[in-house]
């Protein structure tokens, strides 16, 4: 979710009720944490724990490093992540590219744990292809150098988004594993969660794509899996000003310039939802202040029937 869960982002989610977020993916290449876009990434704040920093690469002394020095700026969770499937990312031997060769993996966790006194955990896919899954030896490898909890993307590198999810894999790793193994992929509501923990045996799910525009989303769900409570949906009004809150957050941290650009796919993903919003999105997308775009959502909602409750809203 590089691009996606700044912290601007991550702190709605947390207030929602998301039992742990996950800051964006980093490079364990500490020569590139000199450029804007990392130091933003560091930024972990003082409201969302446990803080969970993702880092990715395929060098075990490189990797262990970046574990290390993000542990003194904060983490109290290092993620590695094995499951990016990004060509720039699995170029570089890093991401799913690393399940290709499993003595690299164990390499990679044995070093990060080692540097490190805060848990380490471990995202995955199921595998390269469909022709090489090996997410089960992957997991076992985890398990042995000491991974705290597992998740697993059930969809290998090749299928990227791409068709239907292999639950039946994740279940595999679950019951190969005895550490927590954590479900992901097309989890869009609080009755699939349920479906996905139920025919998985996993011990939690993890959302990715379907919380942008709604990170109300997995506080929802882990209202009703862990309380049975179908929270209301968001409407209109509610989305108006939670969208205003959002874009203000985004200004002030990013600044106007670099703020108002990453505002314009949020309002994307939040007017997905809300019909007949095409023609204003692409109009939006033109503005460069921060004072206007915020001007011009509450006045596009004024003119809707702030009643609506939409299908894309649902928990």
């Amino acid at each position: 979710m590089a691009g996606v869960t700044d912290l601007p982002f991550r702190e709605l989610a947390h207030r929602f009720g998301a039992g742990m977020v996950v800051a964006e993916m980093l490079t364990s290449d500490k020569k590139l944490w000199n450029s804007r876009k990392s130091r933003l990434r560091l930024q972990l704040g003082n409201i969302c724990s446990p803080k969970v920093v993702q880092i990715a690469g395929g060098d075990a002394e490189m990797l262990a490093d970046a574990a290390s020095q993000v542990q003194q700026l904060g983490a109290e969770i290092i993620d590695i992540n094995m499951g990016c499937p990004a060509k720039k990312v699995c170029n570089k031997a890093a991401g799913s590219a690393l399940l290709r060769d499993e003595p690299l993996v164990a390499e990679l966790l044995h070093a990060v744990i080692a540097s490190v006194d805060v848990p380490v955990t471990l995202k995955i896919r199921t595998g390269w292809s469909p022709d090489s899954v090996n997410a089960v030896r992957i997991a076992e490898i985890a398990q042995r150098a000491g991974v705290s909890a597992l998740t697993v993307h059930g969809r290998t590198r090749a299928c990227r988004f791409v068709g239907p999810v292999d639950y039946s894999a994740i279940a595999a790793v679950k019951r190969a594993v005895s550490i927590p193994v954590i479900a992901n992929g097309d989890i869009t509501d609080a009755l699939t969660a349920e479906r996905v923990l139920n025919s998985t045996g996993a011990d939690g799910v993890m959302l990715g794509r379907a919380a942008l525009g709604r990170p109300w989303l997995p506080g929802h769900i882990a209202q009703y899996l862990h309380k049975g409570l179908q929270l209301p949906k968001p409407n209109v009004q509610d989305v108006r000003n939670l969208l205003l809150e959002h874009l203000a957050s985004l200004h002030a941290f990013y600044d106007q310039f670099l703020g108002t650009r990453i505002a314009r796919k949020h309002v994307g993903w939040y007017l997905q939802y809300i019909p007949n919003s095409d023609d204003f999105r692409k109009q939006f997308n033109q503005i460069d202040s921060a004072t206007e775009q915020l001007s011009r959502i509450a006045e596009f909602f004024e003119d809707l029937d702030t009643t609506i409750h939409t299908e894309g809203l649902a928990a």
